[in-house]
C-alpha cells in the first residue's frame, strides 16, 4: 500500500509494552523533526518488561526498581504520553476514543478522543480462560503489573499464615507455557530464600501443581527443552501434570475433566492468548483470539492507516503453516522494522517492506536453578540445544539488550549499577 506523503503526521501508538514503548522511543525525535507528533497511550503509568512479570508475582525481583515512568521517558525521547485505555476506534474519522479514567474510587478523566493519521496497535494480549466456569472469579492472572502485584500480596499472606499456623501453601497453575513454567520455578526459589530468613521448614510446605492440557509443557519449544524443563521442575517438587483439562474453578481449587479435583488456595490461570475485546466492533479483520490479521508489512488487511504488531496481531509468514508466536522477540523485531521504514512511508510514500522474522532462538529460565533453549537458525550452531550457565546468561542478556535499546548505553549502565547496589542492601525477596 502506497501512502501520499504526510506533512506533520500524527502517530498514535496504543499500548506501551515491549513493541509500543520501543517504537515511541525510536520514532519520537525523528517524527518531531518532521513537525509531527507521536502519542503513546497506555492505561498504566509505568512500564515493565512483560517476560519479568512472574518474578514480580513471586516477589523475587523488585518491581519498582525495574519500572520505566512513561511521563519521564516521553519527555526525554520527544513523544507524548497519554494515560488511558482504548474504548473504540472511529476508522472513518480517524479518531480513537479513550474510556473514562478512575483511581482510588475517584473520577480522574472523562472520555477523550485523539485524532490520528497513523494508528499503531501494540497493546499486547492476556491469558484466555476460554469461558471456563469460575476462572474469572477465583483465579489470578499474571498479564500486567497490577495483576502480578495483587498475586504477590496474596502469596505473602499465605506464606505468613504458613509460618504462624504451620499450614501448607497450595498453589495450582494452569498453563504449561513459559509463564506457567517460569512462575512455578520462581515460587520454589522464593520459599528457599524465605527459609534463609529463619523459617527453615517452609520449603517442605510449598505444594505447586502445574496443569497442562497438551501432552507436554512448553509446546512452542523443541522437545529437548520441554523434557529438560519438566525434569527440573519435578526435581524441585513441582507436580507437573500434562494431558489434563480443567473444566471449572472454585474457591478451593480446580476440577478436571473426569472428576478429579486439584486443591489449591492460590490459583493462577496462564493458558491461552486473547487480545482485547475492544476491537470486536472496530471492523478490523480479527482471528478467533481477537488478534488483528495483518499483511506482511504489518498493516491491517482492511485499513491502510492502521498497523498492528506484537501479541495483539497475527501474521503467518510466507511459506509457514502457523502464525508467529506471541513473544517479546517477535514484538521487538516488529517495532524495529516499523521504526526503520515508517518515516520514509510517511514522508515519501515508500511502501513498508514485508516483515521478516529472524529466529534468534528460544529460551526459558527456571529461576536460578537452570535454563534451557535453542540457538537461532543462523551461524554454525543452528538450532543447537543449550542449558545451564550459558543458557541462563543468554536469557539474562535478552533483558539487558532491551534496556540498551530503550535507554542507551549511559543510562542503561547506571540502571545496572543501581540494581547491583540495591541487591547488596535490600532483601532478596519482597517482604512487605
Amino acid at each position: 500500500m502506497k501512502l501520499s506523503p504526510c506533512n506533520s503526521p500524527r502517530i498514535v501508538i496504543v499500548g506501551g509494552g515491549v513493541a509500543g514503548l520501543l517504537l515511541a522511543t525510536r520514532l519520537g525525535q525523528r517524527v518531531a523533526r518532521m513537525r509531527g507528533r507521536v502519542t503513546l497511550v497506555d492505561r498504566s503509568w509505568t512500564h515493565v518488561w512483560k517476560p519479568m512479570l512472574h518474578t514480580f508475582a513471586a516477589g523475587t525481583w523488585n518491581i519498582h526498581q525495574q519500572q520505566v515512568q512513561y511521563l519521564l521517558h516521553a519527555r526525554t525521547h520527544h513523544f507524548e504520553y497519554v494515560p488511558g485505555q482504548l474504548d473504540a476506534i472511529d476508522r472513518t474519522a480517524k479518531r480513537v476514543r479513550l474510556a473514562p479514567m478512575h483511581g482510588a474510587g475517584e473520577a480522574i478523566a472523562d472520555a477523550r478522543e485523539l485524532e490520528y493519521d497513523v494508528l499503531i496497535l501494540a497493546f499486547g494480549s492476556r491469558a484466555n480462560d476460554f469461558g471456563t466456569p469460575g476462572v474469572a472469579e477465583h483465579c489470578h492472572f499474571i498479564d500486567s503489573q497490577d495483576q502480578a502485584d495483587t498475586f504477590n500480596a496474596r502469596l505473602r499472606a499465605h506464606v505468613a499464615r504458613s509460618v504462624f499456623q504451620n499450614r501448607t501453601i497450595d498453589i495450582a497453575i494452569v498453563g504449561g507455557g513459559a509463564t506457567g513454567v517460569e512462575l512455578a520455578a520462581e515460587l520454589s526459589r522464593m520459599v528457599e530464600l524465605a527459609a534463609g530468613y529463619g523459617e527453615v521448614d517452609i520449603r517442605r510446605r510449598l505444594r505447586v501443581t502445574l496443569l497442562e492440557s497438551a501432552s507436554r509443557i512448553l509446546g512452542a519449544f523443541p522437545d529437548a527443552v520441554s523434557t529438560s524443563a519438566a525434569a527440573q521442575l519435578r526435581a524441585l517438587g513441582v507436580d507437573v501434570r500434562t494431558g489434563v483439562r480443567v473444566v471449572a474453578a472454585d474457591a478451593h481449587g480446580f476440577l478436571l475433566d473426569g472428576g478429579e479435583r486439584i486443591p489449591a488456595a492460590l490459583k493462577v490461570w496462564a493458558a491461552g492468548v486473547r487480545a482485547s475485546t475492544t476491537l470486536d466492533k472496530s471492523g478490523l479483520e480479527l482471528n478467533r483470539a481477537g488478534q488483528v490479521v495483518v499483511q506482511p508489512n504489518l498493516l491491517a488487511r482492511n485499513d491502510p492507516s492502521i498497523f498492528a504488531l506484537g501479541d495483539c496481531a497475527t501474521l503467518v509468514p510466507e511459506g509457514a503453516d502457523r502464525p508467529l508466536p506471541p513473544t517479546a522477540q517477535v514484538a521487538n523485531q516488529q517495532a524495529l522494522h516499523l521504526m526503520r521504514h515508517l518515516p520514509a512511508w510517511l514522508q515519501e510514500g515508500k511502501p513498508v517492506p514485508s516483515f521478516r522474522f529472524r529466529d534468534l532462538g528460544a529460551l526459558v529460565a527456571l529461576s536460578d536453578y537452570n535454563a534451557f533453549g535453542t540457538l537461532g537458525r543462523f551461524g554454525f550452531f543452528t538450532g543447537r540445544f543449550i542449558k545451564g550457565q550459558f543458557a541462563r546468561l543468554s536469557h539474562a542478556l535478552l533483558y539487558r539488550r532491551y534496556q540498551l535499546a530503550l535507554h542507551g548505553t549511559a543510562r542503561a549502565a547506571l540502571l545496572w549499577a543501581a540494581e547491583r547496589i540495591n541487591a547488596l542492601v535490600q532483601p532478596k525477596i519482597r517482604i512487605t
